[in-house]
C-alpha cells in the first residue's frame, strides 16, 4: 500500500476528537486545528448544552475506538422519561423493555477532554486557538489565525471539516462552490438553568421531589415537563446536579421568550407553570439573567464534499435539533463509516466521500425528521391519551410479536439499524396501530392474536437486532 495521506481536520470537538482518534488507529497521520483554547488546560468553554444523551450508535463508535467502558464510567443511567404533569403527579415511561435498553448522560467537556486524550494518545496532532480564515483548494492549503491574529498557512492534505453547525470550512466550501445548503429555524430557542447538588437543598424539598442520594431529583431519567406548545427538560449529571433545559417559541404570545424578557417575568412563568421545579433551581434569577437563549435549526446540504479534497462531517454537514438526543450519536456513526471507508480505500479520497455521502445521508434526513416529530411527542404527546394507549398497545405488541414489531424510538436508540430504515419501519408500524385503535379505542379490548397475524402478515419481519 502506499503512503496514507495526511489529513487535516478543522474542529476538535466532540466529533472531530473521536474521528481523529478512529483515523490515526487506522494509520493515518492526523493534525487537527481547534479554535477554543485546550480546555484540559483553560476549563471547558461551553456554548452548547452541557449534558448530552449517549444512546447505543454511540456507545458502538466508542467501543470501535476502545473508549467505551472509560466513557460509562463517568456516565449516569436514564432509564426512561419522567413525566412531571401540571399538578405534580409524576411517572416514568420507560425508553426499553429492561435495564438492557437505557440511555446515558453524559457531560459534554468531560466526554470532550476523554477523548482528546485518547486521540492524541493515538499520534494525533492538536493545535488549539487556531481559527480557520481562509481555505485554497485548489492548492490544497489553510491559513489560520491564533487569538492575536496572526496567520498562518497549512498543507492540508485531506481537509475534513467537523466544526459544527457554524462551520467555517463549511463556508468556504460553499463560496468556492455552492453546496445547497438550506437552514431550517425550528422558531424555539432553548434557556439553561441548574438544579443543584441535594445537598444544597433543604432536605424535606428533596424528599418532597423524589431525590436520592445527591440528587434533589431520580437520578436514572430524564425529566420532562410537558406543558402543550412547550417544556422543560432535565438531565442529570454525575456529580449530583442536573441541567434543566426551557425550551420556548422565540416569539409571538406568551409564553414565548419575547414575553420573558427579564428573570422577574420568567419567574412568574414558572410560578404558574413548573411549580414543582421552580424551588429546586436557588440560583434561578441569575441563571436565567445570565445564560443567552440558544437557537435550533436543522441544516441541510446537497452536497457534503468538493470531490476528494474537503468533506464535512457531523453537524457541519447535518445539524438537527436535539429532541431524540442523537445529534452526537449520529454524528459518531459518521466517524466510523468515515474511518472504515478511507482505511479501505486511503488513494481515493473522491470515491470514499461521495460514497460517505451516499451512505450517510439519507440517515442524516431521517434523523432530523424524526427529532422534528419527536419535540411534538415530548411536550405534548407524553400526556395525551391517545399517545398512551398507542404506546401501551405497542408494549403488548413487543412483548407477544418482537419479530414483527419494535417501537420506533427502541429501533433508533437501542439498535444499529438505519436510521432510513427506523423511520420507514416506524411510520409502517405507527399505521397499523391507529388502525387498530380505531376500531377500539381501549386497548384491553383490542383482540391481541387478531393484532398479532395483522402486523404478521403486513410487515416483513424485523432485520437481525444488534444491540450493544
Amino acid at each position: 500500500m502506499t503512503q496514507a495521506p495526511r489529513i487535516t481536520l478543522i474542529g476538535g470537538g466532540l466529533v472531530g476528537a473521536l474521528l481523529a482518534r478512529q483515523l490515526a488507529q487506522h494509520g493515518f497521520a492526523v493534525e487537527v486545528f481547534e479554535k477554543r483554547p485546550d480546555p484540559r488546560r483553560a476549563g471547558f468553554l461551553g456554548g452548547r448544552s452541557i449534558n448530552l444523551a449517549l444512546a447505543e450508535r454511540g456507545l458502538q463508535a466508542l467501543r470501535t475506538a476502545g473508549l467505551a467502558d472509560e466513557v460509562l464510567l463517568r456516565a449516569v443511567m436514564m432509564r426512561g422519561r419522567m413525566v412531571h404533569a401540571q399538578g405534580g403527579a409524576s411517572g416514568l415511561q420507560r425508553y426499553g423493555v429492561d435495564d438492557s435498553e437505557v440511555i446515558w448522560s453524559v457531560s459534554r467537556g468531560a466526554l470532550n477532554m476523554l477523548l482528546l486524550d485518547a486521540a492524541e494518545a493515538s499520534g494525533v496532532r492538536f493545535h488549539f486557538g487556531q481559527s480557520l480564515v481562509a481555505a485554497d483548494f485548489d492548492r490544497h492549503r489553510i491559513r489560520l489565525a491564533d487569538e492575536a491574529g496572526v496567520t498562518r498557512e497549512h498543507d492540508a492534505g485531506l481537509l475534513i471539516g467537523a466544526d459544527g453547525a457554524g462551520s467555517v470550512l463549511r463556508a468556504a466550501m460553499d463560496a468556492y462552490a455552492p453546496l445547497g445548503e438550506r437552514i431550517e429555524p425550528l422558531g424555539h430557542g432553548y434557556k439553561e438553568l441548574e438544579i443543584p447538588d441535594a445537598g444544597t437543598l433543604p432536605p424535606a424539598l428533596v424528599q418532597q421531589a423524589g431525590g436520592a442520594g445527591h440528587f434533589a431529583l431520580e437520578p436514572h431519567a430524564l425529566h420532562i415537563w410537558p406543558r402543550g406548545g412547550y417544556m422543560c427538560i432535565a438531565l442529570p449529571n454525575a456529580e449530583g446536579s442536573f441541567t434543566v433545559t426551557l425550551f420556548l417559541p422565540a416569539t409571538g404570545a406568551h409564553p414565548s421568550f419575547a414575553t420573558l424578557p427579564d428573570a422577574a417575568a420568567a419567574r412568574a412563568f414558572f410560578a404558574a407553570d413548573f411549580p414543582d421545579l421552580l424551588p429546586l433551581i436557588p440560583r434561578f434569577d441569575a441563571d436565567y439573567a445570565e445564560h443567552p437563549v440558544g437557537t435550533l435549526s436543522t441544516l441541510y446540504l446537497e452536497r457534503w464534499h468538493l470531490d476528494g479534497r474537503a468533506l464535512l462531517v457531523g453537524d457541519a454537514a447535518h445539524a438537527i435539533v436535539p429532541f431524540h438526543g442523537q445529534g452526537m450519536n449520529c454524528g459518531f456513526e459518521d466517524t466510523v463509516t468515515l474511518a472504515g471507508l478511507l482505511s479501505a480505500s486511503p488513494d481515493d479520497s473522491a470515491g470514499v466521500f461521495a460514497e460517505f455521502q451516499r451512505i450517510r445521508q439519507p440517515n442524516a434526513n431521517a434523523i432530523a425528521a424524526m427529532a422534528l416529530e419527536n419535540y411534538v411527542e415530548m411536550r405534548d404527546s407524553v400526556a395525551d391519551p391517545h399517545y398512551l394507549a398507542k404506546r401501551a398497545l405497542g408494549a403488548k405488541l413487543a412483548e407477544r410479536i418482537p419479530g414483527h414489531y419494535m417501537a420506533r424510538y427502541r429501533l433508533v436508540t437501542f439498535t444499529h439499524l438505519s436510521y432510513a430504515y427506523a423511520l420507514e419501519r416506524g411510520h409502517r408500524q405507527d399505521a397499523l396501530l391507529e388502525a387498530l385503535l380505531r376500531g377500539a379505542p381501549d386497548v384491553e379490548a383490542i383482540d391481541l392474536d387478531a393484532a398479532a397475524r395483522l402486523f404478521q402478515s403486513t410487515l416483513e419481519p424485523l432485520p437481525e437486532l444488534r444491540h450493544g
